[in-house]
């Protein structure tokens, strides 16, 4: 398990072309290919990066779209070039998302007496079901002010870790995702984090350690262990979110739904519901 250093800022100081080249480097993609996919020529995009040429906003947006770049960045991008944003940001609370809001909601409660819950980019959880509270009413106080990071909840020695009977798999499982995170976004506050919780000592504990157990037999998923009250139970997750988002906060949600690996765990969860 490697930690990667943290990305290089996205901040307008140094101009839009700065930030361009470190995002095409940053994807291990050469100004040739680039350019072509993006419709411009090699030169023009050479002159971007340089500072020479003042690039449209829809060249931008091209380069953009090329490399995968978030919206919130590709805002960051038009303000460096002296354009007005192109993309919106509503909370989710607000009377424009109430219609997407609902829908979320509705979701999560029919996912019930499966935990589920909405994520922000930075797998804060915005909305959970009543399963998924259940399990966050398991966290100490510190872990749930000012709100649950399931990264967070997950991999603290005091939070789900110490539940987790396999964490050296699940830990593992969730790191790699935090760092694919990181590199996809560029993310200062996210490479914050993975700094954080790669040195809490469960997690040192388990870097460089197999996936699997040695001569074991190979799994369709890796699922999560949980123990509590003696009982153990088994899921597997799902991730999904919003096809072709126009609005910041709705291309950074994502649904996470977990699932019983098996019957037990299912009898389990529906006992659970059925107690409170």
């Amino acid at each position: 398990m490697t930690v990667t250093s943290k990305p290089i800022p996205t901040d307008n100081r140094s101009g839009v072309g700065s930030l361009v080249k470190a995002w095409r480097l940053g994807r291990r993609i050469s100004q040739m290919d680039l350019a072509l996919d993006a419709g411009i020529s090699p030169r023009h995009l050479s002159f971007v990066e340089t500072g020479r040429a003042r690039p449209s906003a829809d060249v931008l947006l091209a380069l953009a779209a090329q490399l995968e770049v978030p919206l919130r960045t590709r805002n960051t991008w038009l303000l460096a070039a002296g354009y007005a944003p192109r993309f919106s940001e509503q909370a989710l609370t607000s009377a424009k998302m109430a219609q997407i809001h609902a829908a979320l909601s509705k979701l999560l409660s029919a996912h019930d007496p499966y935990p589920g819950v909405v994520l922000d980019g930075r797998w804060n959880v915005v909305l959970a079901n009543d399963a998924a509270q259940r399990l966050i009413a398991l966290l100490p106080e510190f872990l749930r002010q000012p709100h649950v990071n399931m990264f967070r909840a997950s991999l603290h020695p005091q939070g789900f870790a110490a539940l987790t009977r396999n964490f050296p798999e699940w830990g593992g499982y969730l790191m790699h995702e935090l760092q694919k995170l990181v590199l996809q976004s560029r993310d200062e506050d996210m490479a914050a984090l993975l700094q954080e919780l790669a040195s809490y000592p469960n997690v040192v504990a388990i870097q460089g350690l197999p996936a699997e157990a040695p001569n074991s037999a190979p799994r369709l998923l890796i699922p999560c262990l949980l123990e509590l009250n003696g009982q153990c139970f088994s899921l597997f997750t799902t991730m999904s979110s919003f096809g072709t988002p126009r609005d910041i906060t709705l291309a950074e949600l994502s649904v996470e739904l977990f699932y019983p690996s098996d019957p037990e765990t299912d009898a389990l969860l529906h006992q659970l519901a059925a107690a409170s």
